[in-house]
């Protein structure tokens, strides 16, 4: 196996810690601040960093690509699916539950994109080995949700909701996924600065919706730090490393970090906001980070296999 540089594994542990620790800062952003509001101001931070990049780029290189209807179609999708949606699902949970758990419900995203894939994508038909790590990540969410949060659910409390919003959030990152490897080409930069441009206007009107008629007086300045943060480093910054990473690389090389972030994000969790993760939840992430190594493994028999 030839050894990758001292860059793309600089890249891969910038992108486990920015991706990460997007779980705690969302956590600290929601104690004080509207989810709505936490995701707009996220997106918004992104674009003041993104689009003057982008504009930059564009000016003194051009674009690689024609842009037709059919990317914007596309893009805007992406913004739906892979950054208002899910952004805002994943910080109304994360008002009800831990940081940790919320990394670790976002662990099945890799098998949610295999399951959608089979139908969506032509040539990633589910295997053996695709459907055992599926069922065994699936296993893993049983577990974690359990017959106590159902039983909780009934009675009207509980966290079931929002670990099912969190799932909801991870699902929308697989079709984001989906949508982002069937686009027309486009270059990458102008690609994520125009979806985070879109998806801030989407959360507009949600925002000038809100019933507080003064929403940032409650602010903290740690909520704000940590809005600022989401913003210019867990969306802006991590988009760019995400498409240099992808570019040098591979897509192989780049799936590591479905082990990584979990991990991190639990090891942050309990760190610097003192949680303790039931028992449940690291037997399910195990079961989860478990399913995706079988669907690894395939992959990286089918390399062996080309290289001989």
């Amino acid at each position: 196996m030839t050894p990758r540089p001292l860059g793309d594994w600089s890249r891969l542990l910038g992108l486990t810690v920015l991706w990460g620790s997007a779980f705690l800062l969302t956590k600290v952003a929601v104690s004080a601040l509207d989810p709505d509001l936490v995701v707009a101001g996220r997106l918004l931070v992104a674009c003041l960093l993104l689009v003057p990049l982008a504009m930059w780029r564009w000016r003194n290189h051009g674009a690689e690509e024609s842009w037709g209807a059919r990317l914007w179609v596309f893009l805007l999708l992406i913004a739906v699916f892979g950054n208002a949606l899910p952004f805002s699902l994943i910080a109304w949970g994360q008002q009800h539950i831990d940081s940790a758990l919320a990394g670790i419900l976002m662990a099945i995203m890799p098998l949610a994109t295999l399951g959608l894939s089979h139908y969506l994508v032509p040539g990633e038909q589910l295997t053996p080995y695709r459907i055992a790590g599926f069922l065994l990540g699936f296993t893993g969410v049983v577990v974690l949700m359990g017959p106590d949060a159902l039983g909780e659910a009934a009675n009207g409390e509980g966290s079931l909701l929002p670990m099912l919003a969190v799932l909801g959030g991870a699902l929308c990152y697989a079709i984001s996924a989906i949508l982002a490897r069937l686009r027309p080409a486009s270059d990458a930069l102008p690609s994520a600065a125009a979806t985070t441009l879109m998806a801030s206007a989407l959360m507009l009107p949600l925002v000038l919706g809100l019933g507080d008629p003064d929403p940032p007086a409650q602010a903290t300045g740690a909520s704000v730090a940590a809005v600022l943060a989401l913003g210019a480093f867990s969306t802006a910054w991590a988009s760019i490393l995400y498409f240099q990473l992808i570019k040098s690389a591979g897509p192989a090389f780049v799936s590591q970090l479905n082990y990584l972030i979990p991990l991190w994000a639990v090891a942050a969790g309990m760190l610097f906001l003192g949680e303790r993760p039931e028992p449940e939840a690291l037997y399910a992430l195990v079961l989860i980070l478990g399913g995706i190594l079988l669907v690894q493994l395939e992959r990286w028999r089918i390399i062996r296999r080309g290289r001989r």
